[in-house]
Formats: structure tokens, sequence, C-alpha cells
């Protein structure tokens, strides 16, 4: 069943036409195992924006581990914009995305990862039409590439071990975070210890706990992984509280991520000194914009930041790191890994990564083609949905 709408006559601008949505079901290289889930493969929701003058802006939607990680899913994101978005949408002016954020804050409640993937589709197209690149429609980059941390997940310390090494090899990724958090504590330390000592100095090391600790479990914890070399553990307890109480108390960073969720929240967590570092996520921000907003209140704050990842595929990952190369300071890079733990690939030209780092590109708007062979090939349901004028073919 198609939905048609049909835009607002006698508007002089560029307007939304269709608004696409699509499921891309990818594999990925090994097990993540995460403190509450253990992903075998990624869900991608991609979105088109298509527009009066022809461009077409792309964005994504991506979870960890489904509704494991929050209350937002690909499936959900891609029924609330078929339903709920897109009327909003078609007919609007294509070229005021503030003024379009704005109305779909208006009259759509929380949403945030839906709403940073029609925001990247936005700025897409908006760039394609400008001949800018997002990163210098959100105010201008600082940097032309980024450094990558490598996520150790596999749960073995010894596949860990030599994962590690073969990145440091490949010059690939030199900063390891681990995911620890399902064992008991003194097993993490030992884990964490183990590898730091056969990386030696080639490779800082850092842990994510992902809430798991208790504030007793993480007092213990963080007081030895601090004696075993790590640098830095990502939300070790699910409470703000309690992430400020431990915050300052050991000799290594702690981080704020989960409890990180737009800018009101970053300013709560800057009011209690609840963090070191913050975690940025444009997904969990709520969108490009509302990341730098985070990002400004860390600056003003003296919290130091690190461009964080929901593991999204190559659209949500170089959205984000137009975004993180507009900061001021990134302190910690980021961990835009997301597209090197897939097994397929669904752009025309991958995206660059060498000695160490991201390239960001120049090209207008996101700077990337899909592939829409593979979009095509790894779509979960072929049947046709689209919100349009003209209800064309999803993705085709």
């Amino acid at each position: 069943m198609e939905n048609t709408l049909s835009v607002a006559s006698g508007h002089n601008g560029v307007v939304i036409e269709r608004v696409q949505t699509a499921l891309l079901d990818l594999p990925t290289i090994r097990p993540h195992q995460l403190s509450m889930a253990t992903m075998n493969g990624q869900t991608l929701m991609l979105i088109r924006i298509h527009c009066s003058d022809g461009s077409v802006g792309v964005g994504e939607g991506t979870t960890i581990g489904g509704l494991a990680y929050g209350a937002e899913s690909p499936e959900g994101m891609k029924l609330a914009i078929d339903t709920y978005f897109a009327p909003l949408l078609i007919g609007a002016d294509a070229n005021r995305v503030p003024a379009l954020m704005a109305r779909l804050n208006k009259f759509i409640r929380d949403n945030r990862f839906a709403k940073c993937a029609v925001e990247t589709a936005l700025y897409d197209a908006l760039g394609q039409r400008t001949k800018l690149p997002v990163s210098e429609l959100l105010g201008g980059r600082l940097r032309d590439s980024l450094p990558v941390a490598w996520t150790l997940a596999s749960g073995d310390t010894a596949k860990d071990i030599d994962e590690a090494q073969a990145m440091l090899d490949m010059r690939r990724h030199r900063i390891f975070k681990l995911k620890i958090g399902k064992r008991a504590v003194a097993d993490d330390v030992a884990h964490v210890a183990a590898i730091k000592k056969a990386l030696g100095d080639r490779g800082s090391v850092r842990v994510d706990v992902n809430m798991a600790w208790s504030e007793l479990e993480a007092r213990h914890g963080l007081a030895a992984l601090a004696d075993a070399g790590c640098e830095l553990a990502e939300q070790p307890v699910a409470s703000a509280g309690a992430l400020a109480r431990l915050t300052g108390r050991y000799p290594i960073a702690v981080m704020a991520d989960e409890s990180l969720v737009g800018p009101a929240s970053a300013f709560s967590l800057a009011c209690a000194s609840g963090a070191d570092v913050f975690a940025i996520k444009t997904e969990q921000s709520g969108g490009l914009r509302e990341a730098q907003n985070v990002a400004a209140i860390a600056d003003a704050a003296n919290i130091e930041l690190y461009g964080g990842t929901m593991l999204e595929g190559a659209v949500g990952t170089i959205a984000s790191a137009h975004v993180f190369s507009t900061f001021r300071e990134l302190h910690w890079g980021t961990e835009l890994f997301g597209p090197l733990l897939l097994t397929e690939e669904i752009l025309r030209t991958p995206l660059n990564y060498e000695d160490f780092q991201l390239s960001v590109p120049s090209a207008p708007g996101l700077g990337i083609e899909l592939d829409e062979e593979r979009v095509q090939f790894f779509r979960r349901d072929k049947s046709r949905t689209s919100v349009s004028m003209a209800a064309p073919a999803l993705f085709r």
C-alpha cells in the first residue's frame, strides 16, 4: 500500500518531494560482545530525501543490538519516518534545514536517532545544491582527518591481543577500547591488564563498561584499571549521580556516554562535574547540530571530547566525521570504525582509513555515493514503501 501526498502549491524555493526508507541487514566480521548484547550483524535504516531540483540526500539510523541499547531501533525509525516525519517534510523548503528540524521537534517528541538520520539527509542534499561539504555547512572543519580507535570485543584475551597487533601492523589503529562488564570485575581487569601488557607502548588501552558495574564495583574496578595502565573508562555505572561521584577519584579518565543524551543532559553533567570526557554521538545527541551544541557545552566546562559511535555504517559514520571535524578540540580522537566491522561495502568508493586516521571527504554534501546494486541486495524487504508525490519504487 503506497501513500501519496501532494506538495503545497505556490512554493518558490526547492521543496521536498519524496521521502524513502529501507532496512539493510549487513553481516559483521565477528561477533561484537557488549555487556548488554552480542551483535552478530548490523541493521541500517537508510533514508533518502528527494528534492524538486533533483538533489537527493541520504541519511542513516543505526542502533547497537536492536533495542538492547535504547528505546529506538532501525525498524522503529523506519516506521516513525514513514508515518510521522514524512508528512511534515513533504512540500517544505529543503534549504531551511534548521527550520525544518525545529518543526519536527515541535510535533515529534524524542526519536533522536530518527531525527539525526533525517537531518543528515537534509544537509547532504543542501551540500549538493550549494557545492559545499556538510562540515562547511556546519560552520567549517578544523581538521581533514580524525584518529580512529578500534574496539576489541571478542571477549577472548588471546584473540583480542592478536587482533590489536594486526591493527598496529596495518597502521590502521593504535587506540584500543575493550568492551567489558559481562564478567566479574577482577576477571575483566585481568583481561585488560593482559592486553595492555602485550601491547606495551605501541597502543593505548581504554575500556567501555556500558553501565554494567555498581558504584562499589566501579570503585574497585577503576583503581585496578588505572594500575593496569588503562587510561579511560567509559560509562562504568548507569547513574549520572554515581558517575559524578567517581569522576576525579582515580588516576583514570571517566567518560560519559549513555548518560549523555543531548544538550540538556550535557549541561546537567557539566554542572555536576559529572565526567572528565564526553563521548559525543550524533544520533544520541539528536542530530548533527545538537551534537555541536553538546560539544560547545563541554568546551565551556573544560570537559574533553571523544567522537563516539553507534556502530553506524558508512553513511552515519561519515556524517559524524563531518561533525567531529568542526570541534575546536578533540582530545581523545574518535571511534568511527563502524564500517570496518562490516564484511560488505555499500559505497561505490569506500571510506578512506589509513595511517591511523579516517579522512573527511571534501566533495559536496557527505561526499559519498551509494552502490545501488549492493543496497538493493541487502535490503530486508524488497516490497515498495514510499511516501511521495509520484509513489516511485523504493531506492530504485
